[in-house]
């Protein structure tokens, strides 16, 4: 039975009145299981005048008070993980442990900002900076916000949007992917149980018709998105057209660096997990591996090979599976004809993944582990962000050569180094032009007190997701002069204070 979706406006599920609907599939199964109302431009507006009523409310309550609730939240997401998990799994198609890790690292950065706001929210004082005259600051919420989330981290991303948003007192709507939008509803619900006020969290299920609606109402204040390079560039731009803050994070190609002393077999571990785990349907995944010498590349594709034979790709919901679907039919053809440009454009074409199947699940959007060697700079599965469970191996013939390739490349999200050299891993970690790195470490995102971003392409903004970043992104600083009279007459004066 297809199920019908809603908006969650106000503190309640609200039917969708555009008349626009979008079909929401089972990955593993390629069948249609949801229908979702697209938002018009009026439902939206109905969603902001909820946030800015909720707001008010929200905002008057002291940092500690929010945080309870926020708490009270996560303890409630923790005893419904594996309703989340299978709901996520279900639209998604990562399996159900991977699903519970997207909704647990979401509620990581919730649990943060609800401990970290009274500490971060405060403000600074100086006394007698002049005879008798105090300055003092102080952190305000910029009041309704708004995140546009990815289909891949349908739990996560929007989590680490409103974490941080909500605990400094803003409200907050959601507008998550068209692919995957139950548990964002979901979680409005146990928003709304843990005692948050009506309208402080809404979702606004759409498609660019949404999206260009937060964009435009000046109500909305900021607006945080995550998703592909080119929609990223344009919702920057598109924000400050009309005078409100952005945080847009895009694409990513992700190296990884093997140098010659690196422990081979926890670095072909490390690949086959970041590379092929989640169908590769990760912002951080590791796609292109960049052995440095023939020897370490030989040795590493041998052992890739093997390891790649005893992959299980199925139903995310079965336990014994490593990797699921892919999220749609459009991606799996997709993903499929750049293995087919990276075959023609002459790399070596070790493992093909494409027309894998599974029985009983025939019909699912089924992508299997693809590994190219002999990769080059100029083929497009090199310079593309492919999405999908394809990994290309690039030699290079020394260091200076791999520590180019990953600063040259358009973009600077993740980057890993595996070796047992520190000085080495040091000057990597140093010098390379990306924004999140890893040694020994494949897929390097940051945990909830430390702030996510990449560099050039895959990010546009000038601070970074969670951490201390995301409450400056979700404040406004005001600045009060205090001076009590002193009952000496002083007059008018003509001059610029000065601090001296």
């Amino acid at each position: 039975m297809v199920r019908e979706l809603t908006h969650y406006i106000g503190g309640a599920r609200v039917d969708g009145t555009s008349g626009r609907f979008s079909d929401v599939y089972n990955p593993s199964t390629g069948e249609v299981q949801a229908r979702l109302p697209l938002a018009s431009k009026d439902e939206v507006s109905e969603a902001i005048a909820n946030a800015e009523k909720g707001q008010a409310e929200w905002a008057a309550m002291n940092p500690q008070r929010r945080g309870r609730i926020l708490l009270k939240f996560v303890d409630l997401a923790n005893r419904h993980m594996d309703e989340l998990a299978e709901m996520l799994s279900s639209e998604h198609g990562k399996t159900f442990a991977d699903s519970k890790g997207d909704v647990q690292r979401g509620l990581e950065v919730v649990e943060f900002s609800a401990g970290a706001a009274p500490h971060l929210l405060k403000g600074e004082f100086s006394d007698s900076v002049g005879t008798g005259i105090d300055v003092h600051s102080l952190r305000k919420p910029l009041g309704v916000v708004a995140g546009i989330s990815p289909f891949n981290f349908p739990a996560m991303i929007p989590l680490w949007q409103a974490g941080p948003a909500l605990a400094a007192g803003n409200a907050f709507i959601c507008k998550p992917s068209e692919r995957d939008p139950s548990v964002p509803l979901r979680l409005a619900e146990l928003l709304t149980e843990a005692g948050l006020p009506d309208g402080v969290f809404n979702v606004v299920n759409g498609d660019k018709e949404a999206v260009d609606a937060l964009l435009e109402d000046p109500r909305v204040k900021a607006i945080g998105f995550v998703g592909s390079t080119p929609i990223a560039q344009y919702i920057y731009a598109t924000a400050a057209e009309h005078g409100k803050r952005a945080q847009c994070f895009g694409g990513a190609k992700n190296h990884m660096v093997i140098l010659p002393d690196a422990d081979m077999d926890m670095a072909a571990d490390a690949l086959i997990g970041a590379g092929y785990g989640s169908a590769g349907e990760r912002c951080m995944a590791i796609s292109v591996a960049v052995p440095v010498g023939e020897k370490t590349a030989d040795a590493l594709v041998a052992k890739l090979q093997e390891r790649i034979k005893d992959l299980r790709v199925g139903a995310g919901m079965d336990p014994e599976v490593d990797f699921g679907p892919v999220v749609t039919g459009a991606a799996k053809e997709r993903i499929e004809g750049y293995i087919a440009a990276g075959a023609e454009e002459g790399a070596d074409l070790v493992v093909d993944g494409r027309g894998h199947t599974v029985e009983g699940h025939e019909n699912g959007f089924w992508v299997g582990p693809t590994l190219f060697d002999r990769v080059t700079k100029d083929m497009s599965i090199y310079k593309d962000e492919i999405f999908g469970p394809v990994l290309s191996v690039v030699r290079a013939t020394d260091y200076d050569e791999a520590l180019r390739l990953c600063s040259e490349h358009e973009f600077g999200n993740g980057v890993a180094i595996f070796t047992r050299d520190g000085d080495a891993a040091r000057d990597f970690a140093s010098r390379v032009e990306v924004g999140m790195v890893g040694v020994n470490v494949p897929i390097p995102v940051p945990i909830a007190y430390y702030t996510f971003g990449g560099w050039k392409a895959s990010g546009f903004a000038d601070l970074n997701q969670h951490g201390p970043d995301a409450f400056r992104f979700f404040t406004k600083t005001k600045t009060v002069t205090t001076r009590w009279p002193s009952g000496v007459r002083q007059g008018a004066s003509f001059i610029m204070p000065a601090g001296s």
